[in-house]
């Protein structure tokens, strides 16, 4: 067995759909891409992307992602053959040139035997991912919040404020200026009342944006909205603004005939998850995070 890895070229598009979506056609609400959808992510994330060849076929595949997050790995997708694991390893020694940091991680499904697979490369265990899902049935009483604290949707002019916000909330750039209107152009009914505020001496101190979800919506035939990204800044917690645009915007997506309401969070994210359980939010499904240090990089 030969196998040659190289760099993607827009040639390959078509078949590295087809292959992605083989691959992935069992994974947790797997939606199919289409060569659109594909090309637009490895642009907008400037993927770097590695094609696995056997006798000039498309054998596997294997993308590198420099992201919000850090250093990723952001799929490693081979046919389910006697070569795959052999082929995945490859691809997976190739795709670690790219790495310019110190460390490197990807994602894997909880409980997956794969697991084992990348501690055998080198990669270390680490807490992950969950998806959150919760029914959205009624409009829900807003919880009390601090005296003097307004609790409303941005307004149109307050762009610079919620990325401030936002950022200082997570601690590093999480938005651009310019987000709303990509929103905007993503999701035709989006506007600003979607995403929702807390405000407490002319400031805003608190955020959590609502959205359609639309891409589950459409594959699924449902009425899901998305809930984020959602913030507060730290001298702020405590005081159940989270909750309560939380909440709001929950009744937001009611209003807007949603049955249903989805996020992602940090299973270390113990705030969080405890928010969220206040709100009959359930795991849908988690995510482990595996990462591997490099020694000698700067």
């Amino acid at each position: 067995m030969t196998i040659q890895i190289r760099s993607f070229a827009d040639k390959d598009l078509q078949k590295l759909v087809r292959l992605l979506n083989e691959v992935h056609k069992d994974s947790y609400e797997f939606t199919p891409y289409t060569e659109e959808s594909l090309r637009s992510w490895i642009q907008e994330a400037k993927l770097k992307i590695l094609i696995a060849e056997e006798n000039g076929k498309i054998s596997g595949s294997a993308a590198y992602n420099d992201g919000h997050w850090g250093e990723e790995i952001e799929w490693l997708a081979a046919r389910e053959n006697l070569d795959r694991k052999t082929i995945e390893d490859e691809l997976v020694r190739e795709i670690e040139k790219c790495v310019k940091g110190k460390t490197v991680f990807t994602a894997i499904d909880a409980g997956s035997p794969k697991i084992n697979e990348w501690i055998e490369r080198g990669y270390k265990l680490e807490d992950g991912l969950c998806h959150m899902v919760a029914g959205i049935d009624g409009l829900k009483p807003l919880p009390k919040v601090p005296k003097g604290t307004i609790i409303r949707s941005l307004k149109p002019n307050e762009e610079k404020e919620f990325v401030a916000a936002v950022n200082a909330g997570f601690g590093w750039e999480r938005v651009k200026l310019g987000v709303i209107q990509r929103w905007k152009l993503e999701f035709p009914s989006f506007n600003e009342e979607w995403i929702h505020v807390a405000e407490i001496d002319n400031k805003i101190v608190s955020v959590v944006v609502a959205k359609p979800d639309t891409k589950y919506n459409k594959f699924f035939g449902a009425k899901r909205g998305y809930l984020g990204p959602a913030s507060t800044l730290p001298e702020f917690r405590g005081k159940n603004l989270a909750l309560v645009l939380t909440c709001r915007a929950m009744n937001f997506l009611y209003e807007k005939g949603m049955d249903s309401a989805a996020l992602y969070t940090s299973e270390r994210n113990i705030p969080s998850l405890t928010l969220l359980q206040k709100l009959d939010f359930k795991i849908g499904h988690q995510w482990k995070f595996m990462r591997k240090a490099f020694s000698g990089k700067s």
